[in-house]
């Protein structure tokens, strides 16, 4: 099983928002409890959830009652009673959170009130969901193997809480899954270009790294940053060419080389276009001492 106050204590001292572009969470408590009694009734102003990881006991939502054993996951909602009873006590793991609306897109947070509204708030075989898996990542075994490394406990977290919406049903099963965003593939693009600046890039090849048709990654240069995809690579092979050139390290026809110009020729004529000079001025201009 699990060091239960350790890994309460680990997390609480570790992960007290979760974020990533699309929303954003605050944390008010983990706790992990190897026999939890039974608790009044009560309310929260956020969502909690609950997962059993041993023991059995029933709980209450609203005026619904669910059995409680090994596996069962609940999400208790904001501003709806409920109250855990057990004989035995629960060997249970549980997090408190809310979506900060102000740092989440409109999407999220509309989907996140929807499941305040219409959860189903148990899952009663949830063992081997996503949800139950990653909650055990984040946990501390007894044997001590196999942590979770500190640095790699805000993604897992994040993961955590962003699947709760989907098994507790604020997402419908068999919906396909969303297209990338344009902007996303837009960065993708230019991340890869950056990357492969030494190399020849045409437009067949990018487009195939992003599983795109040609026309897709044309549309979305001249859609993103009203650039052809041909002037965004000569720009980008220009700037970093411009930065090298501010270094002493490399000569000018290394550079040339790593910026993905055929020779020095070329790159001495498409740089004075660009900049108005020609390599070795700007190196000059730049101060930085030529290099041998």
């Amino acid at each position: 099983m699990y060091r239960f106050r350790e890994s309460a204590e680990r997390l609480n001292s570790r992960i007290s928002a979760a974020e990533t572009g699309a929303e954003r969470f605050f944390i008010h408590y983990w706790g992990a409890d190897g026999r939890l009694p039974s608790n009044p009734a009560h309310k929260h102003s956020f969502f909690e959830a609950c997962y059993v990881l041993r023991g059995t006991g029933t709980y209450r939502d609203a005026e619904a009652l669910y059995e409680l054993q090994s596996g069962v996951l609940f999400l208790s909602r904001p501003g709806v009673e409920h109250q855990i009873t057990t004989e035995d006590g629960l060997a249970i793991v549980f997090v408190a959170f809310e979506l900060d609306e102000s740092g989440s897109e409109p999407e999220a947070a509309a989907a996140w009130r929807e499941l305040e509204r219409s959860a189903q708030p148990v899952r009663t075989d949830a063992s081997g969901t996503p949800s139950a898996l990653l909650w055990e990542s984040l946990l501390t075994r007894e044997d001590g193997r196999f942590p979770l490394p500190d640095g790699a406990l805000p993604a897992a977290a994040f993961a955590l809480l962003a699947s709760l919406r989907t098994l507790f049903g604020a997402e419908p099963a068999g919906t396909a899954p969303a297209s990338p965003r344009p902007s996303r593939l837009l960065r993708r693009a230019k991340r890869y270009i950056r990357d492969n600046l030494a190399r020849p890039l045409s437009l067949s090849e990018v487009a195939s790294a992003l599983h795109l048709s040609e026309r897709q990654l044309s549309r979305l240069f001249s859609g993103g940053i009203h650039e052809s995809f041909s002037g965004y690579v000569r720009q980008e092979r220009i700037r970093e060419a411009s930065r090298l050139l501010t270094l002493d390290e490399l000569p000018i026809k290394a550079i040339a080389e790593r910026t993905g110009f055929a020779s020095v020729h070329y790159f001495t004529r498409m740089f004075r276009a660009a900049k108005g000079m020609p390599p070795g001025e700007f190196r000059k201009r730049s101060g930085a001492a030529p290099a041998e």
